[in-house]
């Protein structure tokens, strides 16, 4: 069985609201933080972690933010879908590759 490092909850939501919030919640920089719907995107941010920690590729994880966007949430597609949820998944694989281990 692998060990992996323990990930910190509070970093995922540091990227996904800076860069994914497909709702807007995120109006005022930080606001999010001491508001009610901090942990409105924890499941979805931790299951991209743990798609990497399946070795999913980046392209799977893309499809997944934008599948929870678009299908999960019955959001419509944006011009700035692709490109949040690309930044996105890079920042959480940049994040979990600076763990030790």
């Amino acid at each position: 069985m692998t060990t992996y490092p323990k990930i910190q909850l509070s970093r995922l939501r540091d990227i996904g609201w800076s860069l994914w919030d497909p709702i807007g919640l995120a109006t005022i920089k930080d606001a999010w933080k001491d508001s009610p719907p901090a942990d409105e995107y924890d499941s979805y941010l931790l299951h991209v972690a743990s798609l990497f920690r399946q070795k999913a590729s980046e392209e799977e994880c893309v499809r997944y933010l934008e599948n929870i966007e678009v299908d999960h949430m019955g959001l419509e597609s944006r011009h700035d879908t692709r490109l949040r949820t690309e930044q996105t998944v890079r920042a959480i694989g940049k994040y979990l590759a600076s763990l030790p281990g």
